[in-house]
């Protein structure tokens, strides 16, 4: 297997995807996204030779619908105004991935109607 950084967020997103394929019931979608800060530069998503660059990782798990952070990591020491900032950063990247999942999610479902025929065009 490879890594190209921000393994933890992918397999939060990934198990909250497989969860609704499976048909799991749950209260709002988990998303994650990492965010840090490299040369004075706030950067979402970080890959792995920005993550191995030296500076602060933060990953924020998210729960979208409840707006509420649901996990919080990070693995260096931030001035507050630049956490505050990183993690703002990271909600926003977590926010666009529940959105994302949505729509994959109400397209997987309309596939299924349409061939259960349960639905038509």
């Amino acid at each position: 297997l490879q890594a190209d950084g921000g393994t933890r967020s992918a397999c939060i997103n990934a198990a909250t995807l497989a969860l609704c394929h499976a048909g799991i019931p749950m209260r709002d979608l988990a998303t994650s996204c990492a965010s840090g800060y490299l040369n004075a530069t706030p950067l979402l998503d970080l890959n792995y030779v920005e993550d191995s660059g030296g500076g602060p990782d933060v990953t924020v798990g998210y729960l979208p619908s409840s707006d509420k952070i649901s996990l919080l990591q990070m693995d260096a020491k931030l001035q507050m105004e630049t956490f505050e900032e990183v993690v703002k950063l990271a909600v926003t990247g977590c926010k666009a991935i529940a959105h994302r999942m949505r729509q994959v999610l109400m397209e997987h479902t309309e596939r299924l109607a349409l061939a259960r025929g349960a639905m038509q065009l």
